[in-house]
This record gives C-alpha cells, structure tokens and sequence, in this order.
C-alpha cells in the first residue's frame, strides 16, 4: 500500500487490494472511501471485497465511484461531505489517487487557499494543473471562458516588472503589453535602509503604481492564482484567465515573516524591528535614535535573500550614529548571521570587518534566528557550525533588527515553472525558461545564482527585452546576462562600499578605480546612493531608458 499523506485527515493512495487493508487498519486510518468504479481494470479488486474486510477491522467504508477524466462538481460536493462524515484520518483510493486528490482539491477550494491546496497534492505527487482554474473558480467548473489576450504578460509590477515593460515597449511599440499586479503602492525597496538610518523620509520611498505603469500598457490590478503554461494561461483570482503569446515572470519574492515563533505578534513593538518593511523602516531609526545603551542584535537569515548586503547596512548606519553621539562604548552590537561569512565576495570584506571592528561589533556565524519573545526582549537562534552539534542559545536584547526568511511566492513554488527549490527554473545567461520557451523571468523570483538586487533586476530588464523581441522576429536570443549585481553598503553616514560582481564573485566595477574603488569605503559611492540613484531609479529605470545597461550581445545561435 502507497498512503500518501494530503492533511492530516485524508491520505490518498493507488488501488489497495483486500490484503492491504490490515495495512490500513494498522496505520490508524478509521474509513476508506473508493473512487475508482468497479471493472475499471482487468487486475482490479471489486469494491465489496474490500469492504467486507474492511468492516470485519471495524473500518467504515465509502463507494464514491468516478469515471477518469470526468470528475464532477457535484462529485466533489459528495466527496467533502464524507470527509465530514467519517471518522479520520481516512484513506481514499481510485487507479493512481489522482481522482482522490482532485476530488479533494475541488472540495476545498470555497475555503483554502490556491497555493495551499497545489503545494498539498505536489508534495504527495499529484498534479492538479489540470483541475487548478476549477480550483480557482471555489471547486466549480468556470463558465465564463470570454480570455483575454495579449502578446506580452508580465507578471509583477515592481522594480522588474515596469522596467521590462517600458524596455520592451521602446523595442516594440506596437505589443500588446499587460503587468499583472494587485499592489496599489509601488516601492522603492533600497531606499528602506536610509530611511531606518534616519537620512531619508518614508514617504519619498513610495509612489502610486498607477502612475509609473508604461504609457500604453494594459494594468491587470489582480493577484495570479496559477499558471497554465501548457495553455500559455496565467489563472487569476476569481478564475478569470488571461492569454499571452509571450510571458515574463518577476513577482519578486515573499518575506515569510512566519517563520520565525513569535515575531509577527511583537513586530513594530517591544524593541523589534526590519528594514524590509515600510511601515517598519522608520521605528528602526526610533530604535536607533533612542538607544543609549544595552544590546542591539541584528539577524541575517539563510540565503538567498534580497540584497544580501541589508542586514549589515542596518548595523553599520545604527553603529556610526551611537559613535556620533558618544554612545557606542555603552551598546553591545551583535551580528548574527545564519551563514559561514560576512559577505560572498572576499574582495569586499577586510573593508566590511574593518567596520565591524570599528563598532566593535561581534560576528556570530552559523546563528539563525528561530523565536522571538518581544515582552521579555528574548530571542533564540539555532547554531549550526559544520562538524559540530546543533544547538539553540537565547539571547537578550534592547533593540533587535531582523531580516526575515525568504522564499519564492507561493503561487510561484507550487507551480509548473518552479525548480525543485521553489524559484523560476531559467537559463542564466538568457534567463530563459528551461522547459517553456515563451516564457522568462527576472528580478528576485528566478533561479539564476546571481544577487537578488534592484541592480541586478536593472541590468535584466533590457537583456530580458532584447530576448522576448529576438523570439518575437523569430531569432534565438542575442543577449547574455553576467549575473551582475550591485550592493551599495552604508558602512557609515557618508561613505559606502559600492560591490558590484558577477557570476562567481568575478567583479564588475562599473566605474574606474579612480572614480570608486568599489572594495574601499567612499564618498562618491555615498554621493551615487544618496543623491542619484533614487532619482535615476524613479525617472530613467522605470522608463526604460537604459543607461549603463547596454545588454551584452551574443551571435545568434
């Protein structure tokens, strides 16, 4: 017998036969329910063989026979309401499960989330990309099939997302472009960290989103349940379907705040906070600006996250304002850092360690935060040093700056365009799709082992542009992405290490060394972040104007 686990309640299996059902009894099932009718098969168990069996364990049974391929919205509706009916956990069977999984998928729809109900059959070995628009549709079959259509759907509208859009339509004026994004508000994320640096205003870091969407493209103000790749389809909420010849992919990823026991409830209160949330950034610097003295901790979590460099941004602006103010002697700043080093790229480090020093901050390496307690100003991280036993330590804290886990969206992870790790499975160098070839990704979602920053969805954009109008005139695609990324760190108010590299750590300044030495701090470097790249962000980035990011080209294959 091959019980695969769906909830706690229900598992599904291929066909059982009547030797099988001790096996059943004794894994502590109490009902069976079959899906698969009678005569199905010439090697198939009859239903009351398995019943009689079945009854003499004390077992109830359930015959809820379906046709294959025709499971039907009232067969869902009777399969859901055996579930209320029987005592659990319950094992359902048909051929392979697949019936018994779709009928529970269907059951549930009205009440559970899409992405939750996919990552439940996928984790047992189903597929319900067959059934996910009825999944979408609250478990009834659609009705409305009027799709609309476009050749380009760009699914996200974040720093990615607009920039392709507006790449794209300077290429190819006459597409026809959707962006697909429920979010009201458009953000710009690298700004959050001077804001909890107390250097700039919250509000200057967020515009409307309806304002930056590209002159003639299409805004889809709704979030994306599922994909349909097969169909070239992306299901929406509410089950509306919307076409495209060509797709791109870049959502960004989910902070899972959730993660970690405790920290949502104690969040904005009791000492907690984040940079990687808007409505936080400026309770860091109020953290920040009151602190006298005690302990501030600031965490990082296991990569990939967005802008590796962050983490350490928040200590360094935190640590020159306390030695500004003649504090520092009093604070004890502790870094901990889930990972082996202080930065990817050993080239930048003795300048970032040389900072660390000089706050006297102390590096705890292989230290992941797992539980926080705000009241009690406690938290706990789980150390993991290689050849060693893992262990929990709790420490105390006055102030503590944490970085969330992150993960590829849900609607992305349970989804046929996702690695086994959850991101877009893509070609790094053309950021292709590896299995769908009118589709691509950028930005923070994919899986290409570059660096997840606004400087690398920058450098994306054009090359992903360049690629989707080489398909569209029917050529392989001409240009190659590097894997270059940018990480602006704020070692203090005024100077910064501007690390810029590639694929392999291989460094990629784009300046002369005599403009910014990019492993050194630097004023320049400052004078880019504080004063142009916001600026060049909002009116050149967005618009598709793509300076400094000509894409590499590459002879056609």
């Amino acid at each position: 017998m091959d019980a695969r686990t769906i909830t706690a309640g229900l598992s599904v299996s291929p066909q059982i036969t009547a030797a099988d059902v001790q096996a059943v009894a004794d894994q502590g099932f109490r009902a069976i329910i079959c899906n698969r009718p009678d005569g199905e098969g010439m090697d198939q168990p009859n239903f009351d063989e398995i019943e009689a069996v079945a009854r003499s364990l004390g077992l109830q049974t359930r015959y809820l026979p379906i046709t294959a391929g025709k499971v039907q919205d009232e067969d869902a509706v009777a399969f859901g309401a055996l579930l209320t009916e029987l005592p659990g956990p319950v094992l359902a069977y048909c051929r392979t499960g697949t019936r018994s999984a779709t009928l529970w998928s269907l059951a549930v729809a009205p009440n559970k989330p899409v992405s939750d109900i996919l990552a439940a059959t996928k984790a047992a070995g189903y597929d319900m990309g067959g059934v996910v628009r009825r999944i979408v549709n609250g478990g009834k079959t659609p009705t409305d099939r009027a799709d609309a259509q476009f050749d380009v759907v760009i699914v996200g509208g974040g720093a990615a997302g607009i920039s392709v859009a507006s790449s794209l339509k300077s290429r190819k004026p006459g597409l026809s472009v959707a962006i697909i994004d429920p979010a009201d508000i458009h953000y710009y994320q690298p700004g959050w960290t001077m804001v909890g640096g107390g250097i700039f205003e919250a509000p200057k870091t967020a515009k409307t989103m309806g304002s930056l969407i590209p002159a003639g493209v299409h805004w889809i103000k709704s979030a994306v349940a599922a994909f349909e790749p097969a169909d070239s389809a992306v299901v929406l909420d509410g089950c509306r379907v919307v076409k495209y010849r060509r797709l791109i992919v870049c959502p960004g990823l989910k902070l899972d705040w959730h993660k970690v026991e405790g920290l949502v409830d104690t969040l904005g209160q009791n000492g907690v906070t984040s940079n990687y949330r808007y409505d936080l950034a400026p309770y860091t610097w109020e953290l920040v600006s009151g602190l006298k003295r005690g302990r501030a901790v600031f965490t990082q979590p296991p990569m990939p996250i967005k802008c590796a460099g962050a983490p350490q941004k928040a200590l360094y602006l935190s640590g020159d304002h306390w030695h500004r103010e003649g504090v520092l002697k009093d604070i004890d700043i502790q870094f901990m850092n889930a990972g082996g080093v202080l930065f990817g790229v050993k080239d930048y480090v003795p300048a970032l360690q040389s900072y660390m020093n000089r706050y006297n901050a102390e590096v705890n390496f292989f230290h992941n935060l797992v539980a926080v307690d705000g009241p009690a100003k406690k938290a706990w991280f789980e150390v993991r040093k290689p050849d060693a036993e893992v262990e929990t330590v709790e420490t105390e804290f006055d102030m503590l700056h944490v970085v969330p886990p992150q993960t590829a969206p849900d609607f992305i992870r349970v989804s046929p365009l996702a690695d086994a790790a959850g991101w877009v499975d893509v070609d790094q160098s053309t950021l292709r799709h590896k299995t769908f070839e009118n589709i691509w990704a950028l930005g923070d979602v994919m899986n290409a082992p570059n660096a997840k920053t606004a400087a690398a969805a920058r450098m994306q954009a054009p090359i992903v542009a360049v690629n989707v109008a080489d398909d569209i005139d029917g050529r392989s695609p001409t240009a190659i992405y590097n894997g270059y990324g940018s990480c602006p760190l704020t070692v203090e108010r005024g100077k910064i290490v501007l690390a810029e590299f590639g694929y392999g750590g291989t460094l990629l300044p784009s300046f002369p060394r005599w403009v910014i030495d990019g492993t050194k701090p630097s004023r320049a470097a400052w004078l880019l972040k504080e004063q142009i790249l916001p600026p060049f962000y909002w009116k050149a980035m967005l618009r598709g104007k793509e300076w400094m990011v000509k894409p590499e080209k590459v002879t056609a294959r």
